[in-house]
Protein backbone atom coordinates (compact mmCIF):
# COMPACT_ATOMS: atom_id res chain seq x y z
CA UNK A 1 0.00 0.00 0.00
CA UNK A 2 1.50 3.57 -0.85
CA UNK A 3 1.91 5.98 2.05
CA UNK A 4 1.33 9.84 1.08
CA UNK A 5 5.09 10.38 1.39
CA UNK A 6 4.99 8.06 -2.15
CA UNK A 7 1.98 9.73 -3.32
CA UNK A 8 3.44 13.12 -3.24
CA UNK A 9 6.65 12.27 -4.70
CA UNK A 10 4.95 10.68 -7.73
CA UNK A 11 4.20 12.95 -10.59
CA UNK A 12 0.82 13.99 -11.80
CA UNK A 13 -1.89 15.71 -13.94
CA UNK A 14 -3.18 18.49 -13.26
CA UNK A 15 0.51 20.00 -12.53
CA UNK A 16 1.43 22.80 -10.88
CA UNK A 17 5.45 23.56 -11.60
CA UNK A 18 7.21 26.30 -10.22
CA UNK A 19 10.42 26.68 -12.48
CA UNK A 20 12.90 28.43 -9.68
CA UNK A 21 14.86 30.09 -12.53
CA UNK A 22 17.97 31.90 -10.87
CA UNK A 23 16.35 34.73 -8.71
CA UNK A 24 17.68 35.78 -5.49
CA UNK A 25 14.77 34.70 -3.86
CA UNK A 26 15.59 30.77 -5.35
CA UNK A 27 19.15 30.42 -4.20
CA UNK A 28 19.82 28.39 -0.97
CA UNK A 29 18.01 28.44 2.11
CA UNK A 30 15.22 30.72 0.21
CA UNK A 31 14.93 27.85 -2.16
CA UNK A 32 14.43 25.44 0.77
CA UNK A 33 11.79 27.28 2.03
CA UNK A 34 9.70 27.88 -0.93
CA UNK A 35 9.68 24.19 -1.79
CA UNK A 36 8.71 23.22 1.69
CA UNK A 37 6.09 25.60 1.23
CA UNK A 38 5.36 23.93 -2.43
CA UNK A 39 5.06 20.95 -0.51
CA UNK A 40 2.56 21.97 2.82
CA UNK A 41 0.16 23.43 -0.67
CA UNK A 42 0.41 20.44 -2.23
CA UNK A 43 -0.76 18.15 0.68
CA UNK A 44 -3.42 20.57 1.98
CA UNK A 45 -5.05 20.55 -1.64
CA UNK A 46 -4.14 17.48 -2.81
CA UNK A 47 -2.84 18.93 -6.52
CA UNK A 48 0.61 17.49 -7.57
CA UNK A 49 3.49 20.53 -7.26
CA UNK A 50 6.36 20.01 -8.64
CA UNK A 51 9.62 22.45 -8.13
CA UNK A 52 12.52 23.27 -10.57
CA UNK A 53 15.56 24.93 -8.71
CA UNK A 54 18.78 25.82 -9.64
CA UNK A 55 21.37 23.14 -10.51
CA UNK A 56 23.76 23.73 -7.56
CA UNK A 57 20.15 23.16 -5.23
CA UNK A 58 18.98 20.13 -6.40
CA UNK A 59 20.11 17.74 -4.49
CA UNK A 60 19.36 19.92 -1.16
CA UNK A 61 15.82 20.23 -2.23
CA UNK A 62 15.17 16.88 -3.57
CA UNK A 63 16.43 15.56 0.07
CA UNK A 64 14.24 17.55 2.07
CA UNK A 65 10.93 17.68 0.16
CA UNK A 66 8.36 14.62 -0.68
CA UNK A 67 7.34 16.33 -3.91
CA UNK A 68 8.58 15.61 -7.78
CA UNK A 69 11.92 17.74 -8.04
CA UNK A 70 12.88 18.72 -11.99
CA UNK A 71 15.93 20.22 -13.31
CA UNK A 72 15.90 23.04 -15.16
CA UNK A 73 17.83 21.77 -18.08
CA UNK A 74 20.18 18.88 -19.31
CA UNK A 75 22.52 18.05 -21.79
CA UNK A 76 22.30 15.54 -24.11
CA UNK A 77 25.49 13.74 -22.82
CA UNK A 78 26.38 10.35 -21.05
CA UNK A 79 29.28 9.51 -18.37
CA UNK A 80 32.79 11.38 -19.81
CA UNK A 81 34.55 14.28 -20.74
CA UNK A 82 31.43 16.72 -20.70
CA UNK A 83 33.03 19.66 -18.67
CA UNK A 84 30.40 22.07 -17.44
CA UNK A 85 27.39 19.76 -18.94
CA UNK A 86 24.56 18.17 -16.73
CA UNK A 87 24.23 15.02 -18.02
CA UNK A 88 20.57 13.45 -16.79
CA UNK A 89 22.08 10.78 -15.11
CA UNK A 90 23.35 13.68 -12.84
CA UNK A 91 20.14 14.55 -12.04
CA UNK A 92 18.55 11.54 -11.63
CA UNK A 93 21.31 11.03 -8.88
CA UNK A 94 20.67 14.54 -7.62
CA UNK A 95 16.88 13.17 -7.09
CA UNK A 96 15.29 14.88 -10.06
CA UNK A 97 12.23 12.78 -11.52
CA UNK A 98 11.82 15.35 -14.52
CA UNK A 99 13.51 17.99 -16.50
CA UNK A 100 12.67 21.17 -18.32
CA UNK A 101 13.87 21.25 -21.86
CA UNK A 102 14.27 23.97 -23.94
CA UNK A 103 13.15 26.87 -22.17
CA UNK A 104 12.95 30.23 -23.67
CA UNK A 105 16.05 31.19 -21.75
CA UNK A 106 17.63 28.40 -22.53
CA UNK A 107 16.44 27.33 -26.04
CA UNK A 108 17.44 24.63 -28.09
CA UNK A 109 17.65 23.94 -31.78
CA UNK A 110 14.76 21.21 -32.92
CA UNK A 111 17.65 18.45 -33.21
CA UNK A 112 19.41 19.25 -29.45
CA UNK A 113 15.42 19.34 -28.27
CA UNK A 114 14.91 15.78 -29.67
CA UNK A 115 18.70 14.47 -28.56
CA UNK A 116 18.10 15.60 -24.98
CA UNK A 117 14.13 13.71 -24.70
CA UNK A 118 15.49 10.92 -25.73
CA UNK A 119 18.76 10.94 -23.25
CA UNK A 120 16.46 12.10 -20.64
CA UNK A 121 14.11 9.05 -21.36
CA UNK A 122 16.72 6.76 -21.32
CA UNK A 123 17.61 8.13 -17.63
CA UNK A 124 14.15 7.66 -16.64
CA UNK A 125 13.34 11.77 -16.31
CA UNK A 126 10.02 13.52 -17.08
CA UNK A 127 10.42 15.85 -20.12
CA UNK A 128 8.73 18.98 -20.02
CA UNK A 129 9.44 21.22 -23.11
CA UNK A 130 8.90 24.45 -23.26
CA UNK A 131 7.50 25.78 -27.07
CA UNK A 132 6.53 29.30 -28.15
CA UNK A 133 4.00 28.49 -30.95
CA UNK A 134 1.56 25.85 -32.06
CA UNK A 135 3.62 24.85 -35.07
CA UNK A 136 6.92 24.08 -32.74
CA UNK A 137 4.09 22.42 -30.44
CA UNK A 138 3.25 20.24 -33.18
CA UNK A 139 7.01 19.82 -34.28
CA UNK A 140 8.28 18.36 -30.90
CA UNK A 141 5.16 16.42 -30.08
CA UNK A 142 6.90 14.08 -33.13
CA UNK A 143 9.29 13.28 -30.50
CA UNK A 144 6.83 12.42 -27.66
CA UNK A 145 8.30 13.97 -24.75
CA UNK A 146 6.64 13.49 -21.57
CA UNK A 147 4.81 17.48 -21.98
CA UNK A 148 4.84 20.43 -23.62
CA UNK A 149 4.42 23.78 -22.31
CA UNK A 150 3.70 26.49 -24.82
CA UNK A 151 4.99 29.82 -23.37
CA UNK A 152 4.60 32.42 -26.07
CA UNK A 153 7.94 34.72 -24.91
CA UNK A 154 6.74 37.78 -24.67
CA UNK A 155 4.36 37.22 -22.32
CA UNK A 156 6.59 35.63 -19.30
CA UNK A 157 6.95 37.85 -16.54
CA UNK A 158 4.85 40.49 -17.81
CA UNK A 159 1.57 39.06 -15.24
CA UNK A 160 -0.52 39.23 -18.55
CA UNK A 161 -1.75 35.46 -18.36
CA UNK A 162 -1.50 33.62 -22.02
CA UNK A 163 -4.85 31.77 -21.04
CA UNK A 164 -5.87 35.21 -21.34
CA UNK A 165 -4.18 37.25 -24.00
CA UNK A 166 -3.93 34.62 -26.37
CA UNK A 167 -6.48 31.82 -25.67
CA UNK A 168 -6.05 30.50 -28.92
CA UNK A 169 -2.66 30.08 -28.41
CA UNK A 170 -3.15 27.60 -25.61
CA UNK A 171 -6.17 25.67 -27.26
CA UNK A 172 -4.16 25.32 -30.67
CA UNK A 173 -1.42 23.54 -29.14
CA UNK A 174 -3.02 21.77 -27.55
CA UNK A 175 -5.66 20.44 -30.62
CA UNK A 176 -1.98 20.46 -32.39
CA UNK A 177 0.07 18.37 -29.97
CA UNK A 178 -2.70 15.64 -29.42
CA UNK A 179 -3.03 14.91 -33.37
CA UNK A 180 0.46 14.32 -33.82
CA UNK A 181 0.97 11.97 -30.17
CA UNK A 182 -2.48 11.69 -27.94
CA UNK A 183 -0.55 10.56 -25.05
CA UNK A 184 1.83 13.75 -24.83
CA UNK A 185 0.41 16.50 -22.16
CA UNK A 186 0.14 20.13 -22.55
CA UNK A 187 0.74 23.11 -20.01
CA UNK A 188 0.77 26.81 -20.38
CA UNK A 189 2.89 29.53 -19.04
CA UNK A 190 3.56 33.03 -19.55
CA UNK A 191 1.92 35.57 -17.36
CA UNK A 192 -0.13 32.71 -15.02
CA UNK A 193 -0.29 34.70 -11.41
CA UNK A 194 -4.11 34.10 -10.26
CA UNK A 195 -6.69 31.40 -9.90
CA UNK A 196 -9.21 32.68 -12.48
CA UNK A 197 -5.44 32.48 -15.23
CA UNK A 198 -5.63 28.59 -14.41
CA UNK A 199 -9.08 28.01 -14.83
CA UNK A 200 -8.98 29.53 -17.77
CA UNK A 201 -5.96 27.45 -19.11
CA UNK A 202 -8.01 24.21 -17.95
CA UNK A 203 -11.04 24.92 -20.04
CA UNK A 204 -8.70 25.62 -23.19
CA UNK A 205 -7.73 21.60 -22.66
CA UNK A 206 -3.91 22.94 -20.52
CA UNK A 207 -3.31 19.81 -18.09
CA UNK A 208 -1.11 21.95 -15.85
CA UNK A 209 0.60 25.67 -15.80
CA UNK A 210 4.13 26.38 -15.63
CA UNK A 211 5.17 29.33 -13.69
CA UNK A 212 7.52 31.24 -11.98
CA UNK A 213 8.32 34.86 -10.94
CA UNK A 214 4.05 35.02 -10.24
CA UNK A 215 5.02 32.51 -7.42
CA UNK A 216 8.28 32.41 -6.12
CA UNK A 217 8.63 36.59 -6.50
CA UNK A 218 5.25 37.17 -4.88
CA UNK A 219 4.76 38.97 -1.76
CA UNK A 220 3.15 35.89 -0.19
CA UNK A 221 4.67 32.64 -1.91
CA UNK A 222 2.43 30.35 -0.07
CA UNK A 223 -1.06 32.12 -0.56
CA UNK A 224 0.09 32.48 -4.58
CA UNK A 225 0.73 28.65 -4.61
CA UNK A 226 -2.46 27.69 -2.63
CA UNK A 227 -4.76 29.47 -5.50
CA UNK A 228 -3.53 28.34 -8.00
CA UNK A 229 -3.31 25.07 -6.65
CA UNK A 230 -6.91 25.31 -5.52
CA UNK A 231 -8.11 26.51 -9.16
CA UNK A 232 -6.39 23.13 -10.61
CA UNK A 233 -9.75 21.46 -8.71
CA UNK A 234 -12.12 23.19 -9.95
Amino acid sequence: MESLSDEMTQLSFPLLLINFKAYRETLGRPALKIASMAERAARENEVCIAVAPQAVDLRLIAEAVEIPVFAQHVDPVGYGRYTGHISPEAAVDAGCVGTLISHSERRLTLELIEKTIERASEAGLTTVVCADTVERCRAIAAYAPSAIAVEPPELIGTGIPVSKAKPEVVSGAVKAVKEVKAEVRVLCGAGITRGVDVEAAVTLGAEGVLVASGVVKAPDPYRAMVELASAMRT
